[in-house]
């Protein structure tokens, strides 16, 4: 099915919105990509999403070419996994911590570094070498980071 230009949600806008200092932000607010949430949160409209998937699809392509593997990994981890390698403690604040029902703690994944190190433990040889691993995968971040860039 195709959809119709007239039928499509984007929100433009007119004026610069006062909350948007970078030129690219209140372009892609005013030309209705996105829109912010919260700081540092914002929802992909559907241009957005078609660009991202699109962008997706070219790295996607190009890394099945030099033949690497895709995974999908799980945003919510275990702090065992980052317990190991000293993480837990050493990232600080930054890193969201929770608890499940059950007691357990567990970390919003702001990379996958600690995840894929588990599953390279699955690799029996060194025959197995090399391996070209990759993800597409949002991630959460509380960072502080500089305006602008």
């Amino acid at each position: 099915m195709i959809m119709r230009w007239s039928q499509l949600h984007v929100p433009t806008l007119r004026d610069d919105p006062a909350e948007a200092d970078a030129p690219s932000h209140r372009l892609l607010l005013r030309a209705g990509f996105i829109r912010q949430l919260m700081a540092g949160h914002y929802s992909l409209l559907p241009l957005a999403v078609r660009v991202r998937a699109k962008v997706i699809e070219v790295i996607r392509d190009e890394m099945t070419r030099i033949g690497a593997q895709e995974f999908a990994l799980p945003a919510l981890h275990p702090a065992e996994i980052w317990r190991k390698t000293g993480r837990w403690d050493s990232m600080g604040e930054e890193m969201f911590r929770l608890r499940d029902r059950r007691g357990a703690d567990l970390a919003l994944g702001m990379t996958h570094e600690e995840i894929f190190t588990t599953l390279a433990q699955e690799l029996n040889s060194y025959r197995e070498l090399p391996q070209l691993w990759y993800q597409f995968q949002t991630k959460f971040r509380d960072e502080p980071r500089p305006r602008r860039g």
